[in-house]
């Protein structure tokens, strides 16, 4: 892992397609990107785009892509699946659409989980995630499980749950997609805001225009190329 890399990740020429039967479907066509330190860009395109198929890209999470993938200064396409794992855990987190809480762990014991599987003490993971909780205002919904918090408190320990590790980057798939149009705005400002001040990279995937432009750079996604 290079630690003085320009960019904390570079798309070059990526590609990908899919078959169906006898028709190639390509739904990236050369994408090139480079995503700054610190810098929070909006992708942004509608449902079927490819979004979500660049971000899985972007998360090393499946293959059968082509072109390059530099993740903080490492040919992440070199990679075997070991030092993809490795480095998703060292650079990478993910808010998706849905929350994807464990149901059986309460708010600040999904926060500590990924801490512990990446190797931090158990004591030092559950300061880490209190103090992501009470940045977020739920410092008092702490000992709570999933299905006792509002779809917007599930989608803030989500995001909580993504900068644990402090990730030099995070990729969230429609962050707000679930949620009604005031918690969305609310959500997301949460989100710029301890994003910002953890000094992460994102990249953020949505079809909302409004959304998009609070965000530091807007890039589009057309037909399988970036505008």
């Amino acid at each position: 892992m290079n630690e003085g890399a320009t960019h904390v990740v570079e798309l070059r020429g990526l590609t990908r397609s899919f078959t169906q039967g006898e028709t190639t479907i390509k739904v990236l066509r050369g994408v090139d990107l480079a995503v700054r330190p610190g810098e929070i860009v909006a992708l942004l395109g509608p449902s079927g785009s490819g979004k979500s198929t660049l971000l899985q890209a972007v998360g090393l999470l499946e293959g059968g892509f082509g072109g390059q993938i530099v993740l903080a200064g490492t040919a992440a396409e070199k990679s075997n699946s070991a030092m993809r794992t490795q480095l998703r855990r060292e650079n990478l987190g993910f808010v998706y659409q849905f929350h994807h809480l464990l149901p059986d762990f309460n708010a600040a014991e999904n926060i500590v989980l990924p801490q512990l599987v990446a190797g931090k003490p158990r004591d030092e993971a559950e300061v880490r995630a209190r103090e992501l909780l009470e940045a977020l205002g739920l410092g008092q919904r702490m000992d709570h499980r999933p299905s006792q918090l509002s779809g917007g408190e599930q989608q803030r320990v989500a995001v909580a749950r993504a900068l644990a590790n402090r990730p030099r980057l995070v990729l969230a798939d429609e962050p707000t997609g679930n949620l009604d149009e005031a918690t969305s705005d609310r959500v997301l400002a949460q989100f710029l805001e301890l994003v910002r001040g953890e000094g992460s990279a994102a990249l953020v995937a949505t079809h909302n225009e409004r959304l998009a432009a609070r965000m530091d750079r807007v890039v589009r996604l057309h037909e399988g190329l970036l505008e």
